[in-house]
């Protein structure tokens, strides 16, 4: 079984997942402004207008992506990886008999002190059918019934 420890290892690599990819879409959006100021007024002022239209468009679509990390960011730092709970809420570790989870953001797979779990947040359908219930109970998700064996 797990124990409570392996929740901090479980925190530090959703906040690195959340981090890189934060970098990620800034540099994508610095890299569509350096593109569309690199590129010069010609006289097919049509392809330069294009060019500019097709990089504010890649600019403005890494932008509502970084927006979003940037939420994911926000809902991990609620999180204390040190807190314990009977039932499962944000930041739990659920161990069940289909799979581990972390109760956190939309990671996916995640592998800690050589298990697997699955980074979910708690308003996702699984997660929501997690919420609030505790070991030895079940939660069904798309007629699929998982039992928990314990909560972190």
């Amino acid at each position: 079984m797990a124990s409570p420890a392996v929740k901090q290892v479980l925190y530090d690599l959703c906040s690195s997942f959340v981090d890189e990819r934060i970098l990620m879409y800034q540099k994508a959006m610095k890299d569509a402004q350096e593109a569309a100021n690199q590129e010069e007024k010609s006289s097919a002022g049509d392809k330069y207008e294009t060019t500019r239209a097709m990089m504010q468009i890649e600019k403005d679509k890494n932008a509502k992506q970084l927006e979003e990390t940037i939420k994911l960011k926000k809902a991990l730092s609620q999180i204390n990886p040190h807190t314990t709970s009977e039932t499962v809420s944000l930041g739990s570790l659920v161990l069940t008999d289909k799979g581990n989870f972390y109760i956190s953001i939309s990671a996916g797979k995640i592998k800690a002190e050589n298990t697997e779990y699955i980074a979910i947040a708690p308003t996702s359908p699984l997660g929501a059918a997690f919420m609030n219930r505790k070991a030895r109970e079940n939660a069904v998700f798309n007629g699929i019934s998982y039992t928990i064996h314990q909560v972190i």
